[in-house]
């Protein structure tokens, strides 16, 4: 019954219009940034430990642009249960899709990898618009198992398969003589259990996830970087596909996962406003 309830919810929400989503967006950000001050301690340390260099004039003005951007997310979001293929691949324009179409057309799987960074979720469905061959979209499961289903027939609309961790190994197999991608969003904060790896992230001494590694060694399977960015006009966005790794094997181990972890670094740099920085990235410490 309250699977059906958010369900039912979802779905009348994603009918109103862009321009009253963004109403409502705009009344969120005034709401979350000077009246529940969601998160406010943990966005503000996140900043300062990463940017100890800014002032912070500078690093309150990101603050600032972060909040004002994270209710669109939400309201796009939503509106991914009824938005049209062709709304998609407007807002979403892929810059150069033969980058990771070659390797697929090569028979090759592709190690698709990417960060809570612009609209990530819309990516999905951009994705799924952009090739038939399979697409698996690794993710942590939630711990409402409820919102996580109904958010995972979301985000499977056009054809997504989502994959939790702990079942990836049997999917890749299955698929492992068939051109496909499987999609990370590598930077999550893995438990001890999931990872003993610490490299520098942000000036921060950071536990990562080395799954996308450990697959492309397994398959040999390259690893491509999705980098979707927010362009000027509101809710359109770009990606554009990096390939980072061609040949994993070449690799010595804990390569390629800080290779990957850097361009997400790079790219948050760039334009920081743009990542998840609510997350609470650095809750795990080294172990003494």
């Amino acid at each position: 019954m309250r699977k059906k309830s958010i369900a039912s919810l979802l779905y009348i929400f994603s009918l109103l219009p862009f321009w009253v989503l963004y109403s409502i967006s705009d009344v969120l950000y005034f709401t979350l940034f000077y009246l529940v001050r969601y998160r406010r301690k943990v966005v503000f340390e996140n900043l300062k430990n990463s940017f100890p260099e800014k002032s912070e004039v500078e690093r309150h003005h990101i603050a600032k642009k972060f909040y004002r951007f994270f209710p669109d997310l939400i309201v796009e979001a939503i509106k991914m249960r009824t938005i049209s293929r062709e709304e998609v691949i407007k807002r979403i324009e892929l810059l150069n899709e033969e980058e990771i179409l070659r390797h697929l057309k090569n028979g090759k799987g592709v190690v698709g990898v990417t960060a809570h960074y612009g609209n990530w979720e819309l990516g999905i469905h951009r994705l799924s618009l952009m090739t038939e061959s399979p697409r698996l979209v690794i993710y942590k499961p939630l711990n409402d198992t409820d919102f996580n289903d109904v958010y995972n027939s979301l985000r499977s609309r056009f054809g997504a398969v989502m994959v939790p961790m702990k079942q990836i190994l049997r999917h890749i197999v299955r698929l492992r003589n068939a051109p496909h991608i499987s999609m990370f969003v590598a930077d999550q904060t893995p438990t001890y259990q999931d990872s003993d790896y610490f490299m520098e992230f942000l000036n921060q001494d950071t536990l990562v996830y080395t799954g996308t590694e450990r697959i492309a060694r397994m398959t040999g399977n390259p690893v491509v970087y999705c980098h979707i960015g927010r362009k000027p006009k509101r809710g359109h966005y770009y990606c554009q596909f990096t390939t980072l790794v061609e040949r994993p094997e070449e690799f010595r181990p804990h390569a390629i996962t800080d290779l990957h972890n850097h361009f997400t670094e790079k790219m948050i740099r760039e334009q920081p406003a743009y990542w998840l920085w609510s997350h609470r990235r650095w809750k795990r410490k080294r172990r003494t």
